[in-house]
């Protein structure tokens, strides 16, 4: 039996020449912006030009014109692909990278799947809360490329896992060794920032679970470092655009800290892996405006990337669900409310064995 993993992620340019064409597709999803395909051209021609010559273009320009979100997905998978065999060596396992807006992209990955000769098939999404703007989008991207390319195989989907043990873990330990550093250092107690990636708030009015997923990760996370009365708080950063986000925004949990004359170590749980929001804007942006501020310590704790915890743990969800076809149902449900969650939006787009 062979079994293709296919690890969806975002994707990011691999140079500078490709900073506005990944923009670009980035904000013509439809699940990005949300406005018929004529007004999504004109946006997001406008957005990435404007973007890939100011704030993006001199982002990217620190990390060396590129993003290293493709070679951190590359380890991951590469260490996942040998847990797996090692952990089973009754089938023979191998990893691929679909990556949303920049190569190596869906059409791709299912031509190299379909040439392995796979049997069936995992999709597992590398963002552990579950979002419309995320993991069904790349599912969806998935389920549109399979069909071109006529593959048809059995799959396990995986939708979302922000409580999973070996991520919790792997989060909690990171976090726990940045917190007792700094405590040695400094002689204070820092607040804990979990950071997650924004959305507008219209889409979380729409049903997206995200933002309850982000809330319950860091509680969860929060719980399990057994730091004795952890001061913490959940924010979000990176906003674009005119339209009201959910908050609060990092920017505002870094005035409040500076007004609290605490400091804090900034973790950004819906991450797995480091790229441009983790390595410039929490790292360099924020740490200047911390510094701004009057915070009076600032540190940034790294994603679980290649953790023992973290990979380990995605091992353990693929095997303990081996031949599960379709949708593999989310470890601990959404509320009701969160009408855009998994069960009712990724069924959508799951294939069930014949």
């Amino acid at each position: 039996m062979k079994t293709a993993v296919v690890l969806f992620n975002l994707g990011g340019p691999d140079s500078t020449e490709s900073i506005r064409p990944f923009l670009k597709n980035f904000f013509m999803d439809k699940n990005i912006i949300q406005a018929p395909w004529p007004v999504r051209v004109m946006v997001s021609t406008l957005i990435a030009l404007r973007r890939s010559k100011k704030q993006a273009g001199e982002a990217y320009g620190l990390l060396g014109g590129k993003s290293p979100l493709l070679e951190n997905t590359q380890a991951q998978a590469a260490i996942l692909e040998q847990t797996l065999n090692t952990q089973d060596p009754s089938e023979t396992y191998k990893t691929f990278i679909a990556m949303r807006y920049w190569h190596p992209m869906t059409d791709k990955t299912v031509a190299d799947v379909k040439a392995w000769g796979a049997d069936r098939i995992v999709l597992l999404p590398l963002y552990p809360q579950y979002s419309t703007t995320t993991t069904f989008s790349a599912l969806e991207a998935w389920r549109k490329e399979s069909a071109k390319a006529d593959l048809t195989l059995p799959e396990t989907v995986f939708c979302c896992y922000p409580q999973n043990a070996g991520f919790v873990e792997a989060s909690a330990q990171l976090i726990r060794e940045t917190y007792e550093g700094f405590v040695a250092v400094s002689g204070m107690r820092p607040r804990v920032l979990f950071s997650a990636h924004g959305l507008p708030e219209k889409i979380i009015d729409q049903g997206d679970p995200y933002q309850w997923q982000c809330q319950e990760s860091a509680r969860v996370i929060a719980e399990a470092t057994g730091i004795e009365d952890l001061d913490w708080s959940i924010c979000y950063q990176s906003r674009v655009g005119p339209l009201k986000w959910i908050g609060p925004s990092t920017e505002e949990a870094l005035r409040q800290a500076a007004q609290d004359d605490v400091p804090v170590l900034v973790y950004p749980h819906a991450f797995v892996s480091e790229h441009v929001e983790t390595l410039v804007e929490i790292e360099i942006e924020y740490r200047h405006l911390a510094e701004d501020l009057g915070v009076p310590g600032f540190a940034r704790i790294p994603t679980v990337s290649v953790s023992d915890e973290f990979i380990g743990g995605l091992a353990k969800m693929v095997l303990q669900h081996k031949g599960h076809n379709g949708l593999v149902p989310a470890q601990h449900p959404c509320p009701s409310e969160w009408t855009r969650c998994c069960r009712n939006e990724v069924g959508s787009v799951c294939r069930k064995a014949a």
